[in-house]
């Protein structure tokens, strides 16, 4: 059976399942501020699911939601970082100021995501 992505937007969390089971997940918020940036703080594959693709899929999914919004990413996190720089065509660069503004919203908040 095929992945399935789900946004659960209220819990900040893009969420990979297969057969009814959560077997990975990116842990995100909303910037508070205009441009309202997807701010992507986390990314897990449940142990057993590794080797997949899930993590690829989940950063690319969340990627393609952004464009979907108009609104840019900010890939806070070390593997939607590692994943945007191997595909710029897909990972549009966020702004300097963004960049700024979600680390701020992040250090003030440290609970999100």
């Amino acid at each position: 059976m095929p992945i399935e992505f789900r946004d659960d937007r209220e819990a900040g969390r893009l969420l990979a399942v297969e057969d009814g089971a959560v077997v990975g997940r990116i842990a995100y918020f909303v910037l508070a501020d205009a441009p309202h940036a997807l701010v992507a703080v986390h990314t897990i594959v449940e142990q057993g699911h590794e080797g997949r693709g899930i993590a690829s899929g989940l950063v690319k999914t969340f990627y393609g939601i952004a464009a979907a919004e108009g609104v840019p990413v900010v890939p806070l996190c070390p593997y939607a970082a590692s994943w945007a720089a191997k595909h710029p065509d897909e990972a549009p660069e966020p702004p300097a100021g963004v960049v700024a503004a979600a680390k701020a919203q992040l250090a003030a908040s440290p609970g999100l995501g």
